[in-house]
């Protein structure tokens, strides 16, 4: 059996709620629903159970202190000069950035290919396609987005599975912080 995993940061409900508030405005865009904000620290994609299991056991040993985050702003991603997918910008504090680092030591024990992709912190907020837009009046109004801080306390495993209204994210193991 196969598993589609993921690390991610689940932000708290007065954070997810103010991001849902300005879901709106861009024609034809997915936007995520609450049980869908996360921030992702690392997509892992199919492995098998026990692979699985080892990424699960290995993330346990991971020192985990707690640390602020922030969002500040809005932003896109795109693939050949198109705009794929919609996101609300967190601040790339050093906490963040040095945990993601080791996170991704650990996974490369386990066995997983590095990540290729630079890992830009972000909350998807909706994705996008061809009929999708116009971005900009979004973009512009929503620039000066500022949420936050907040602590992060833990982080947790997820299984994505696909249905055809989006994914479902179910966690599967959340790791506390770990005083010193």
């Amino acid at each position: 059996m196969s598993h589609r995993l993921f690390f991610g940061i689940r932000p708290p409900r007065a954070i997810r709620e103010a991001l849902l508030d300005i879901m709106q405005d861009v024609d034809n865009a997915r936007w995520q629903d609450d049980a869908q904000l996360h921030l992702t620290l690392r997509y892992i994609g199919e492995v098998d159970t026990p692979m699985a299991e080892d990424i699960a056991n290995a993330a346990s040993t991971l020192p985990f202190e707690p640390f602020e985050l922030a969002v500040a702003g809005v932003g896109y991603f795109e693939k050949k000069h198109r705009p794929t997918l919609l996101y609300a910008r967190v601040n790339p504090t050093e906490p963040l950035m040095r945990f993601q680092r080791k996170l991704e030591r650990v996974l490369h024990q386990c066995g997983l290919e590095p990540q290729t992709r630079k890992f830009t912190p972000h909350i998807t907020l909706a994705r996008l396609n061809t009929a999708s837009g116009p971005l900009a009046p979004f973009l512009a109004r929503h620039e000066g987005l500022a949420l936050g801080p907040w602590q992060v306390d833990d982080y947790i495993l997820y299984e994505s599975f696909l249905r055809e209204q989006g994914s479902l994210y179910q966690p599967v193991v959340t790791y506390p912080a770990t005083p010193t």
